[in-house]
């Protein structure tokens, strides 16, 4: 699910996608339900692409969205915006132990768990997409097979 909510450089909060196209997409607000036209010119950026710097690489930010949903045991968390920085990378600390530390400010920690509770109050699953059912070999009719085994009306 994570790949149809978004974060639009410049507007605050997270958006769903309802609507693509060439020209627009056309998002809903995740904290009042408007929807929105969003230009192909405005940064867009889907949760499912962002990442956490870490001291072994990259983590997803689905992965620690996961662990801080363990940790809360689901509820919402309870540092505010008004959280010292301090308080913020520890509590990242208590998540992602292997954060990097030279990369990932407050600032960052701020909005990922800003996010976590817009998440959590809109109950959006944090598991992986479902993938298409693919049709087995055995499954798809042969058609030659088909054309044979039907009676043509007589004319």
């Amino acid at each position: 699910m994570l790949s149809k909510i978004l974060s639009i450089t410049g507007r605050p909060g997270l958006y769903k996608l309802i609507s693509t196209n060439k020209n627009l997409n056309i998002v809903e607000s995740l904290a009042d339900g408007k929807r929105i036209p969003v230009y192909p010119q405005e940064k867009v950026v889907a949760l499912s692409d962002v990442s956490i710097y870490t001291t072994d690489g990259d983590r997803p930010l689905r992965d620690v969205l996961k662990k801080i949903k363990e940790k809360e045991d689901g509820r919402k968390v309870n540092l505010g915006s008004k959280s010292p920085g301090n308080e913020l990378l520890a509590y990242l600390e208590e998540v992602l132990p292997d954060y990097s530390r030279e990369s990932v400010y407050a600032s960052d920690v701020k909005k990922m768990i800003s996010w976590y509770n817009v998440l959590m109050e809109n109950e959006i699953n944090l598991e992986e997409e479902e993938k298409e059912p693919q049709i087995k070999e055995e499954e798809t009719p042969d058609l030659d097979e088909e054309r044979e085994n039907t009676e043509r009306p007589e004319k």
